[in-house]
């Protein structure tokens, strides 16, 4: 199921979550078990008591945090502050994103708010009566 006897699974249990990493036999398993508690620990302080909804609905984060964590088979990064330090980087950069993204909304947002229907109400316009006379045919 998981490529051979070359491979093992290394597992822990949060709560109502189970962490599955599948590595090849030469890791050092209380080195994974290390990993998942960063990696957990991680999740936790982004999305403040983590649970099944957060990595389902929030997937692109996760992603990111173990991005951080481990790339290309290699550990990267354990040192959680740092960790955090590169995700609020990265949400400053999404939240900078959505403000271009929004530009045209907040557009459309301001000319509703400019409330034309009432300012074409407001204008004076002249007499239509008086205004016919004063052509000349």
């Amino acid at each position: 199921l998981i490529g051979g006897s070359d491979y093992k699974l290394i597992y822990r249990h949060y709560a109502t979550l189970y962490f599955v990493f599948c590595v090849d036999s030469s890791e050092s398993e209380l080195g994974i078990l290390d990993l998942i508690q960063v990696f957990v620990e991680t999740l936790d302080k982004c999305f403040e008591n983590v649970c099944e909804l957060d990595l389902i609905f929030h997937v692109d984060k996760v992603h990111y945090i173990l991005n951080e964590l481990v790339m290309g088979g290699m550990v990267l990064e354990t040192n959680m502050t740092e960790i955090l330090t590169r995700i609020e980087d990265q949400n400053k950069l999404e939240k900078q994103e959505a403000g271009i993204a929004a530009a045209p909304a907040r557009a459309v947002s301001a000319v509703k708010n400019m409330n034309i229907p009432q300012q074409i109400k407001d204008m004076k316009l002249p007499d239509l009566p008086q205004a016919i006379k004063d052509l000349k045919f």
